[in-house]
């Protein structure tokens, strides 16, 4: 039997904790590199001479377009992988081969159709999301080139998905480095020495990816490789894309809803305090987005173990999983929480030398993360829904931290302190949304309670059929 066929069996064999540490490391690696891969772009760009702050800005008005394409990919590519991983749980092998072949048709579908229709409306759009004239140029020169590689930025994030979901976290985070590498060494290249500016971060970026996804595809071709792509046309299979969609819609909804807030607080940032707390806005997202992709790291360590063990009805290995990913996901938030209140300064000043620019995203830092300690299990607690298939409830906590909560609150308190009523909308709306999210998770615990190992799972209400 092949490394690549016994993968999978110890999911179901192995010491969970033992798992979640071989699948999780890589997974936190990869997605703290992957934090980095998006912060290089912006320490590079908030530095050009003269007009860093500028761009800065120009930047972090692209973000809710760019929200919105990886909505897109994920609607994808999270459902390909959580069906995959239960797929191998069942051993249907045949069918995790189409549900890969999907993904792949899919992902070309949706991305080219996505930035044909950007590319078209790119001046509006940005003017929406927030830009001014100071930063629409800039704005503009990065995300036509971003969109112009959409196809290749969702393929190499879902195909990368799949691989460690199918048991090769290594590789997967192996691939992830190498694009923040080589992104890290071409950034400064394209930027500085060939003279492209901004443009020239896009480009680094596109190159980076399409380099792995070569790699990636390679892999699959593969006929040893579990699942691998079968032979011929990638005709869609509309089953397998319904159900795929169906799960993936969850964390689609979770970042069209970051998309759509992201509007809303650029909106507000513009109106109370100009171009540059939109930058100082970017700069902070950009701290709290590197210990976001470590709790993310180990969700994608426990996505596999969760959802092979489901598929085996070994419900006493799903629920540990979930405590020990839950434990350190909010030792992650407390070590969030201390930096960001005790060390501000110091981060910012990684993105920018402006004194004004630092002020305010020192501030609006402090500000956002009083209660972020309390984020990682809620976090855990979201993944963990979707990783079982449970797409109503996934999909209710994707939302309601954004749009029941952060949304009104983002017009309620500016009204009383301004810029700052924008910042302090963050904190609040986390403390709701972890209290909602302990109401769900407390009553699915009273139900797995209610199951042996074996049982069937219709107690719980998943919607991947067993």
């Amino acid at each position: 039997m092949s490394n690549n066929q016994a993968a999978p069996i110890e999911l179901g064999t192995e010491s969970v904790g033992k798992l979640l540490k071989k699948y999780a490391v890589p997974g936190i690696i990869a997605m703290t590199a992957s934090s980095l891969y998006n912060m290089v772009d912006s320490i590079f760009i908030g530095h050009i001479p003269g007009e860093g702050s500028l761009a800065l800005s120009g930047l972090a008005v692209t973000f809710p377009l760019m929200n919105l394409s990886a909505a897109l990919g994920t609607l994808v590519g999270v459902g390909a992988s959580t069906l995959v991983s239960v797929l191998l749980g069942q051993r249907n092998y045949e069918t995790a081969n189409k549900v890969l072949a999907n993904e792949i048709s899919l992902n070309c579908i949706i991305g080219v159709i996505f930035a044909a229709v950007c590319l078209v409306f790119i001046n509006p759009i940005l003017m929406f999301f927030g830009a001014s004239a100071n930063t629409l140029p800039y704005a503009r020169e990065y995300l036509q080139i971003i969109l112009i590689g959409n196809v290749i930025t969702h393929l190499y994030f879902g195909l990368n998905a799949l691989i460690r979901s199918s048991g090769n976290p290594r590789l997967a985070m192996g691939l992830t480095l190498f694009t923040v590498i080589s992104n890290t060494i071409l950034d400064p290249i394209f930027i500085y020495v060939l003279g492209f500016g901004i443009r020239g971060a896009a480009i680094a970026t596109v190159l980076c990816q399409a380099m792995a996804l070569s790699y990636s595809l390679r892999y699959f071709a593969r006929e040893e490789t579990i699942p691998h792509l079968p032979k011929g046309i990638f005709a869609l299979d509309w089953r397998i894309a319904k159900d795929s969609l169906a799960i993936g819609l969850g964390p689609f909804l979770m970042n069209a809803a970051s998309c759509i807030v992201t509007l809303f607080i650029n909106q507000q940032l513009l109106k109370f305090g100009g171009d540059l707390a939109i930058g100082a806005y970017g700069i902070a997202n950009r701290i709290n987005f590197m210990f976001i992709m470590v709790v993310m790291g180990f969700n994608q360590g426990m996505q596999p173990i969760a959802g092979y063990n489901f598929g085996a009805r070994k419900y006493t290995r799903v629920k540990k999983v979930f405590k020990i990913t839950a434990l350190w996901a909010s030792g992650i938030c407390l070590l969030w929480f201390l930096s960001s209140e005790l060390f501000p300064s110091a981060l910012v000043g990684i993105f920018t030398n402006d004194p004004k620019l630092i002020d305010i995203a020192d501030k609006g830092l402090r500000i956002m993360n009083p209660v972020v300690f309390l984020v990682g299990w809620q976090m855990v607690s979201t993944n963990f829904f979707q990783s079982l298939g449970m797409v109503s409830k996934s999909i209710f906590l994707s939302l309601s931290r954004q749009l029941l909560f952060l949304v009104p609150l983002l017009y309620i308190l500016p009204s009383f302190w301004g810029v700052q009523g924008v910042f302090l909308s963050f904190p609040a709306s986390d403390l709701l949304a972890c209290v909602t999210t302990l109401v769900l998770i407390i009553n699915l615990f009273r139900k797995f309670s209610k199951l042996q190992d074996g049982d069937e799972p219709t107690i719980l209400g998943s919607q991947i059929k067993q």
